[in-house]
């Protein structure tokens, strides 16, 4: 019988580069030992991805990184045989009846001083952690340094990434040639869904739709439901995947059959320039604020309301830091990956607009990895 075989697992080098990056960050910072942990919880699977190959299927798993020795992948007994641990290329796994038991009698037994944990902010199991601190455990919150960390991506990560985005692409444009005035909101995600599926993404889709009557948009991210749409609405399905590799990108085009308003063209306009300016000023060497400050002029010249900032790192995690927006002073590496999709509307907030798109940070400007102009559509499209 033939066994599967990811294409686009890493290989020994790419591993090993991981481990020497985050064990830099860890010696910067003083640490000992670092936790990693990883969750079903959509997007957030992919730092135990990143660092043990385990793909999680159900629940949550963690690996423990000494500075000096080998890691340990360390899984809840209960989920023993959910998802392919033969994937993790980690010897040493753990299958505990309480990983945060173990974790932290494993660490006391070694002597273990300041402890780095990623997942603090939003991913890690509360039992597991308030066992690590009943154990008395020192423990330092590492999520933005572990980030920093695996910003940069090597050009064994970028072949994952660009193939995540066709498969973005071909779920957006499978949309647009499947709308049809009458279809439900749900309808047209399920052929989106479908596609990518059978492209291999498992449950690594992150998808909602914005929409709005008369050729405009409204400013809430919704799921689509069983409303049928009209064709004077004007509709984004904001899709996000991750393709076998693991890692996500995003994006996302405004579909309006009968155009759009005057309120939205005008939003649709600074869009199209705070794109541009993405091209010119996402480069190596600028901060994530510079380049939010730069790229916003177009909204903040019209008075635009900001829903959330420009947009963030983006990896094997769906949302990495930094974000790029103000306070975040990160020098932007090249080849550093991040989804740039800033929500804007108007003072009122009647009006808003929201396009994804994923940049990669060139050395003398960003690259938008879809190659798709900043457009609307109207359905019924066969191509880009």
């Amino acid at each position: 019988m033939s066994k599967y075989v990811n294409r686009y697992a890493p290989t020994r080098a790419e591993i090993e580069r991981r481990y020497a990056n985050v064990r830099g960050a860890m010696q910067k910072a003083g640490l000992d030992y670092l936790v990693v942990s990883g969750s079903e919880y959509t997007g957030f699977e992919g730092a135990v991805r990143y660092l043990c190959g385990f793909h999680i299927l159900h629940r949550y798993a963690y690996v423990i990184v000494p500075l000096d020795g080998d890691p340990v992948a360390v899984f809840p007994r209960e989920a023993t045989w959910v998802g392919d641990h033969s994937a993790t290329f980690v010897e040493t796994r753990e299958f505990p009846p309480h990983c945060g038991e173990w974790m932290a009698g494993y660490l006391k037994a070694r002597g273990a001083g300041r402890t780095g944990v990623y997942g603090l902010d939003y991913v890690m199991n509360v039992r597991d952690y308030a066992a690590l601190r009943s154990a008395g455990i020192e423990t330092v919150d590492f999520d933005t340094s572990f980030d920093y960390a695996r910003a940069c991506k090597s050009e064994e990560e970028l072949v994952s990434v660009r193939h995540s985005m066709a498969i973005n692409k071909a779920g957006v444009l499978a949309v647009l040639g499947a709308y049809r005035p009458g279809r439900t909101e749900a309808e047209l995600m399920g052929v989106a869904e479908n596609h990518f599926a059978a492209a291999g993404t498992a449950r690594k889709t992150m998808d909602m739709i914005c929409w709005g009557p008369n050729g405009s948009i409204k400013p809430q991210m919704v799921f689509p439901t069983g409303r049928r749409l009209e064709d004077t609405d004007a509709v984004l399905y904001g899709l996000e995947v991750a393709g076998e590799g693991g890692h996500w990108v995003e994006f996302s085009r405004v579909m309006a059959p009968r155009g759009i308003d005057a309120v939205t063209q005008e939003m649709f306009v600074a869009y199209q320039e705070f794109h541009e300016l993405a091209r010119i000023h996402m480069k190596a060497g600028a901060t994530a604020a510079e380049v939010h400050r730069v790229c916003t002029r177009p909204f903040e010249e019209r008075g635009y309301r900001p829903g959330h900032v420009s947009g963030h790192s983006i990896g094997m995690t769906m949302i990495e830091m930094p974000r790029i927006g103000e306070g975040h002073d990160f020098v932007l590496p090249e080849n550093m990956v991040c989804s740039m999709h800033p929500h804007i509307m108007t003072e009122d907030r009647t009006h808003s607009l929201y396009f994804q798109e994923t940049y990669r940070v060139g050395s003398d400007g960003g690259e938008p990895l879809s190659g798709v102009p900043i457009k609307i559509y109207h359905g019924g499209e066969t191509s880009f």
